[in-house]
């Protein structure tokens, strides 16, 4: 004779034990009253459902990670933001200082603060 399943619970039912479809009196009343296995916490469909008991057999699905990734913004291309980027320090000091002179020198000639300000120009275009 060979193992039989039970119709509610899953579990196997050995020779001379049981009866042919239910493994014991519990699980019989439970069907007859007409109880879902899958809301039943013991059953094996519950714990398929549940995931439960699976851990040795499944590894853990992997994440993705965050790749980073460069893009233009308004108001300077990509190559534009790379070239600025790769500069050598002495450079952008260099450019800073030029800046710097260029302001007090406006100054001095009588500017003012407002006119120097690097406010972007809305182009018609």
């Amino acid at each position: 004779m060979k193992v039989e399943l039970c119709s509610f619970t899953g579990y196997k039912i050995y020779p001379g034990h049981g009866q042919r479809y239910f493994l014991n009196a519990k699980c019989e009343s439970a069907f007859l009253s007409k109880r879902n296995p899958r809301l039943v916490n013991w059953t094996v469909l519950c714990r398929r459902k549940h995931k439960k008991g699976q851990s040795e057999e499944i590894q853990k699905k992997r994440t993705c990670c965050a790749v980073k990734f460069q893009r233009a913004v308004t108001g300077g291309s990509l190559a534009d933001i790379m070239s600025k980027r790769n500069q050598k320090p002495e450079v952008r000091k260099a450019q800073r200082e030029q800046a710097i002179r260029a302001a007090k020198e406006h100054l001095e000639d009588g500017g003012s603060w407002i006119s120097m300000s690097s406010r972007p120009t809305w182009s018609t275009q």
